[in-house]
């Protein structure tokens, strides 16, 4: 079957996929080509786009040739000028983002993070905590859509509610880059707007009608 040829990870160190995000629209697949080609260890290049306009979301996947590549990719571009911009490369790996739209499970796994320095990327807070705990899943810091730069927080996903447990107290007041970080419960309050979001369509077809 078709599903024998995908590369299916079991865990991270099998990962040889980098997501890369806050992409310009202008941003296609033989862009992101020149960017990294010359490596030689180039797989794949997929862009993700909206089904129905067909515009890039801004966000896409490249894959490499293995798990050392990737992490080659990931240590030496994440964070430097993208060619002929004044944009960063944002890189993190795939794996974090899988899942990533369901609202449960793996919320309750997650602990927020604030007081980050502007220069913490998604790779560097997840290899803080990964030094310490090594059922972190992934990590994101949150940025401003229009500027890419960061808002000073994130959040760290763990597979394991015990090390999230420890790492809300063992982590909370270290340092990160020059910033002791503040930590706290992650609270999902997805379904709070999902529902209000609901209710005011509901309302606007009512009054129309």
């Amino acid at each position: 079957t078709a599903t024998q040829h995908h590369h299916h990870p079991t865990s991270l160190e099998e990962v040889r996929t980098l997501w890369i995000g806050d992409l310009q629209f202008w941003v296609d697949e033989s862009y992101l080509n020149s960017c990294f080609a010359h490596t030689g260890e180039l797989v794949s290049i997929k862009i993700i786009r909206n089904k129905i306009t067909g515009q890039p979301e801004g966000y896409g996947f490249v894959e490499f040739v293995s798990h050392k590549a990737a992490e080659r990719i990931l240590q030496t571009y994440n964070g430097t000028t993208m060619p002929g911009t004044d944009q960063m490369f944002r890189l993190n790996w795939a794996s974090f983002g899988i899942g990533e739209r369901r609202t449960d499970p793996g919320l309750e796994h997650s602990i927020f993070v604030g007081d980050l320095a502007p220069d913490v990327t998604d790779y560097l807070l997840q290899e803080t905590f990964r030094a310490h705990y090594p059922s972190v899943r992934g990590a994101k810091v949150v940025t401003d859509p229009n500027t890419g730069r960061s808002k000073g927080y994130g959040f760290v996903k763990f597979a394991d509610d015990m090390e999230r447990n420890r790492a809300m107290t063992e982590m909370n007041g270290v340092y990160c880059s020059t910033r002791a970080m503040r930590i706290s419960a992650a609270t999902p309050k997805k379904t709070t707007a999902g529902f209000q979001q609901q209710y005011a369509v509901t309302k606007v077809v009512r009054y129309n009608a």
